[in-house]
């Protein structure tokens, strides 16, 4: 069944509209196969957004954003994230959306979220009147600028390794952009 979401998330994100029959012969298998094990299109399309979203989970629980430092788990998540989003953009695509089968999944990481942020402000990371809930809309929006931006200098920056990246994110969360005082 891996092989098959695996060949789902690869045809998917270049073709979204593609066939059962498309993605069955990208995972190299017969159409009878897929069907076997989906119902439908849309079957197989929810497994892939849970698939996906179990994979952003453990990539979260991996940082052990409860009980590693604060700032050590938020670089630490936000790399693993970047990792993941690599391989499933269109479905984790799909897990945002209300309604799906994935999106109970990242509702509850949002507040894992959340909580390591609370953590980290605890710590003096940062301000005491931070709100939460729109420092995670941040985080969100570095990662996901990150991982579907494009650059429109004339440079043709190649993108850093999820490491070195997630310093940059935590580093502009915390810090800004604005000079060091």
């Amino acid at each position: 069944m891996r092989s098959i979401l695996e060949a789902a998330e690869r045809v998917l994100s270049v073709q979204p509209n593609a066939s059962l029959e498309q993605i069955a012969e990208a995972a190299g298998v017969a159409r009878t196969t897929v069907h076997r094990r989906f119902a439908n299109r849309q079957a197989l399309v929810d497994a892939l957004a849970l698939a996906a979203a179990a994979q952003l989970r453990d990539a979260v629980d991996a940082a052990r954003p409860d009980t590693a430092p604060p700032l050590v788990a938020l670089h630490q998540a936000t790399a693993n994230v970047l990792r993941t989003k690599r391989h499933w953009r269109f479905a984790l695509e799909l897990a945002d959306t209300p309604g799906s089968a994935a999106f109970a999944h990242q509702r509850a990481l949002a507040q894992r979220c959340v909580d390591l942020l609370g953590r980290a402000r605890d710590q003096g990371l940062l301000r005491p009147d931070a709100d939460l809930e729109w420092t995670r809309r941040v985080l969100y929006a570095l990662i996901g600028e990150s991982t579907h931006g494009h650059t429109f200098s004339d440079a043709q920056e190649s993108q850093p390794d999820p490491d070195t990246l997630a310093g940059r994110i935590i580093d502009t969360l915390i810090h800004g952009a604005g000079p060091r005082r």
